[in-house]
């Protein structure tokens, strides 16, 4: 049976992990590279590290940190912000990376899907897509892009159905509404864009507990969940949301990583 994926995210903002509530009021947690090792020890299935400035300060993502948490994990790790060509990709994996995550470079430049999906592979290309409620959009979502400051005239599953179609292998679906709340996944906006492709759709934004995973991972149709501020501040451990999660009837993977 296919496996659910528990996946932590490493929001990272000058070379130093932190947290916000709707992109908005972050603090600093730690070192990605101390806290990728334990998510790795807890036995987290991927990592995706996200450099949340990168777009808006028009700069490159931070190798040297990449580099460093990819020597400290065994499983797969994404990596976005700041990507804005082929060469920017190559350098990414080159560092260590399994994955590349397009967000605000994408809508601006489509073209660097297909790109890379023709360079590395698809599996390699991730479209991180962050979306809010918007009546006025087909769908009854918008994408918005740098880090949640600048909306966009794109419906958020026409935006999905052609990154899809230009060759993106996979699409965290985040909702700007519930981000950092820990008051649940916006099920919705997730299951409306993953009953409509057919690559892996990995739920973001607001985990608050075990239940809430369990919700998008059956409601909401994701193929993945995407968790931060419930195991960053330690309500719960990788290990305690897996195991609610099996006792569910989800299959999830129970061996502790780095043993």
């Amino acid at each position: 049976m296919y496996q659910k994926r528990i996946i932590v995210c490493l929001d990272v903002r000058d070379g130093l992990v932190t947290k916000g509530v709707r992109f908005k009021g972050n603090v600093d947690i730690g070192d990605p590279v101390v806290m990728a090792r334990q998510y790795y020890e807890a036995g987290v299935d991927e990592l995706v590290f996200y450099d949340i400035t990168a777009s808006a300060e028009k700069r490159g993502i931070m190798v040297d940190v990449v580099e460093r948490v990819a020597e400290q994990i065994f499983v797969p790790f994404s990596v976005g912000g700041g990507i804005g060509s082929v060469e920017d990709m190559r350098r990414v994996l080159l560092a260590g990376a399994e994955k590349v995550s397009v967000n605000s470079q994408a809508v601006r430049n489509p073209d660097i899907i297909a790109e890379g999906a023709a360079r590395f592979g698809r599996q390699c290309v991730v479209l991180g897509m962050d979306a809010a409620a918007d009546d006025g959009m087909p769908s009854g979502y918008r994408v918005v892009i740098n880090g949640g400051r600048t909306p966009t005239e794109l419906d958020a599953l026409e935006w999905a159905t052609r990154a899809v179609e230009l060759g993106a292998g996979e699409i965290v679906v985040n909702s700007i509404d519930v981000d950092g709340t820990r008051d649940g996944y916006e099920c919705t906006l997730t299951r409306l864009i993953s009953t409509s492709v057919q690559v892996p759709v990995v739920a973001s934004g607001g985990a608050g507990t075990p239940a809430h995973l369990h919700e998008v991972l059956d409601v909401g149709a994701a193929d993945a969940a995407l968790v931060a501020s419930m195991v960053h501040y330690g309500d719960y451990t990788i290990g305690e949301i897996k195991h609610y999660l099996a006792e569910r009837g989800v299959p999830v993977r129970l061996q502790t990583g780095g043993v």
